[in-house]
């Protein structure tokens, strides 16, 4: 592991940075947002400030709209959390959304940043970038070492070009662009649409509201047997934030590729691995729910498995938090809020 005193002397973010957070109404920005606060960022006494305009005060998928608010409020730190984001379902049938969109939010964003001279830009990726059947666990070389899976193709192709923007940037113009690759994510302020969101929020929506109506089973899609990992939203929040102030690539310190190069994105994880159906089980217990669990094996999978390879980011000090368990009780109780308040984000 890195000496983290030696890591101080490069620290890459100042109290006093403005700090713009894209999609800081989402589950994701909201969470940064959160882990900035408790850490001193964005305070008044500091001359600090977090800027998280909504959509009506910003349109991303404007670039003149983007570039007219950089030249007006002038971030040093910028963090993209901006996505347009769904499941399989959502995904299969609005494949022009997903890359259309999200190419325009992300290359908005990250060209202005570059050309308005931003300090340091993190762009969170996913880890649905890498190849369909990627030898596991997954390391950041994988990266365009095969074919993607389908389900989710269009979305994968839009965040790669976004990794790969920011590593352009930063070999051509030296420009401080960063990317983290979280695995699939959960927790407070997650969509919980039964069809388009993904497959915890999903799950969890379907299961109390077949306990409410006392209905004997619940079908689910797929087999079941697919394996995936899963990251509390709070732990991802807290790895930007790492990741911020310690990572440079440049430094002696950073990790490497296997040939030595400088390596600009890594991979942020949960270390526990679960499969669909035992997922499913869990969370009906959690739910309350007693009846059956089908599996309609008409419907697609996705990836067979999909666990990331956590160890770069260890090597800086690193470490997820949350356990499965743990998080899925806390979206749980979340999701009671949000269902009797009426305001569930879908």
């Amino acid at each position: 592991m890195i000496n983290l005193k030696s890591m101080n002397n490069f620290k890459k973010l100042n109290h006093q940075d403005k700090i713009f957070i894209a999609g800081s109404s989402g589950m994701v920005g909201s969470a940064i947002k959160k882990v900035l606060t408790k850490s001193n960022y964005g305070i008044k006494e500091l001359n600090g400030k977090i800027y998280c305009p909504t959509s009506k005060d910003l349109n991303l998928l404007n670039f003149q709209d983007v570039k007219n608010w950089f030249n007006k409020f002038k971030p040093d730190i910028v963090i993209i959390a901006a996505a347009k984001v769904g499941g399989i379902y959502a995904n299969k049938n609005k494949p022009c959304d997903f890359i259309l969109e999200n190419l325009k939010i992300q290359n908005n964003i990250i060209e202005v940043s570059w050309q308005t001279g931003v300090k340091r830009l993190l762009f969170l990726g996913s880890s649905c970038i890498y190849p369909k059947f990627a030898k596991q666990p997954i390391s950041e070389e994988y990266l365009l070492s095969g074919t993607l899976e389908k389900t989710n193709e269009f979305y994968a192709i839009a965040k790669i070009a976004g990794i790969k923007l920011c590593e352009s940037l930063r070999k051509q113009y030296n420009f401080d662009a960063i990317s983290l690759m979280p695995t699939n994510l959960y927790g407070p302020g997650d969509n919980y649409h039964p069809k388009n969101s993904h497959v915890i929020p999903s799950l969890i929506r379907r299961f109390y509201e077949a306990k409410s109506k006392n209905l004997k089973e619940v079908t689910c899609w797929g087999t079941g047997d697919s394996l995936r990992e899963f990251l509390y939203v709070d732990d991802l929040a807290e790895a930007c934030l790492f990741t911020l102030e310690n990572w440079d690539p440049s430094n002696s310190y950073s990790p490497k590729t296997k040939d030595g190069d400088p390596l600009d994105i890594l991979n942020v994880g949960s270390e526990e691995e679960i499969s669909i159906k035992d997922l499913a089980t869990k969370i009906s217990q959690i739910v309350g729910f007693k009846g059956n669990i089908l599996w309609d094996a008409n419907k697609p999978d996705g990836t067979p498995r999909k666990k990331l390879d956590n160890r770069r980011i260890n090597s800086l000090g690193w470490y997820p938090k949350i356990n499965l368990d743990i998080g899925l009780r806390k979206t749980l109780i979340d999701f009671e809020k949000s269902f009797t308040n009426k305001n569930l984000r879908e």
